[in-house]
């Protein structure tokens, strides 16, 4: 235990020993700057000066731009792009599945390759009609009286105001007889309409021209977008008198009819319309006779 505590006071009179720092001239040996300094304090302010070096570094590292300097650390700017160009990218992205949708669609009011529903006979199940026939289907005398004021009300108003009963009318492209009908059984999803050479072709509403092209099998072919997702496409026009890009009135020529294509059989007019990328009957719309 002595050897200990000799020890421990060795220790700590070198620790609290006074000491002088002294620099001198080396010519002249005059002093010039002396210091009285201990072991414990040389340690004391190299500790305080080692932390106070840490926690300023630490501070300019994280609240000033001097850490972008410092290599693999991303500055603030470029994580900005790069947030922006991830923005950009899913904006484009999803512009891109769109366009293609509806170049998909364009594609098959093209080629004539559409897929219409199948009904099967056998997934439709006869409703119980037994309850039916237990009802009581006879007009009350109040139904019957209600029914002969309206019909004597409608016998003699002679100015009776009819309003329409779908949102879009739609203009004849071309008037003439229908050689062949829409069928979607045959997929022939159109009408033609025979017709004589050089009659003007008409737009059926207010639209926008997204194709005028001449094509190999169908001749010079016009497709218009209007309101409510509709399709108009006018197909062996011999030339069209508009372009891509085009903003038509309804009534307005946009073609001349004639005899062009491999599939033309004589002069006239293959008329489709569609509605959201399937075709709809235009003669449920549309009266070419």
């Amino acid at each position: 235990m002595s050897g200990k505590r000799l020890k421990r006071q060795v220790i700590k009179k070198k620790l609290f020993t006074k000491n002088r720092l002294v620099i001198l001239n080396e010519d002249t040996f005059e002093e010039i700057f002396s210091l009285k300094l201990t072991l414990m304090n040389v340690f004391v302010v190299a500790t305080l000066g080692a932390i106070i070096i840490i926690f300023v570094t630490t501070f300019i590292i994280a609240f000033t731009p001097l850490r972008e300097y410092i290599p693999g650390y991303s500055s603030s700017k470029l994580k900005k792009e790069a947030t922006e160009l991830a923005l950009k990218s899913d904006s484009l992205s999803e512009a891109l599945q769109k366009n293609e949708a509806y170049i998909a669609s364009i594609r098959k009011v093209l080629t004539d390759n559409v897929d219409y529903a199948h009904i099967s006979k056998d997934s439709i199940k006869a409703g119980n009609t037994s309850d039916l026939s237990k009802l009581n289907l006879s007009p009350t005398d109040q139904e019957k009286k209600l029914r002969e004021e309206v019909a004597h009300e409608d016998k003699y108003n002679l100015f009776e105001q009819a309003s329409p009963k779908v949102s879009t009318v739609l203009f004849a492209p071309v008037k003439g007889h229908i050689t062949e009908g829409y069928s979607a059984k045959n997929k022939h999803f159109a009408v033609d309409i025979a017709l004589a050479k050089n009659t003007p072709v008409k737009s059926v509403a207010n639209g926008t021209v997204i194709f005028a092209d001449w094509t190999p099998t169908n001749g010079n072919v016009a497709i218009l977008r209007h309101n409510d997702g509709l399709l108009s496409v006018y197909k062996h026009c011999e030339s069209l008198t508009v372009d891509q890009g085009d903003t038509v009135r309804t009534g307005e020529v946009i073609g001349i009819a004639g005899s062009t294509g491999e599939q033309s059989t004589g002069i006239h007019l293959h008329f489709e319309l569609w509605k959201e990328g399937y075709p709809i009957d235009p003669t449920q719309f549309i009266a070419f006779e």
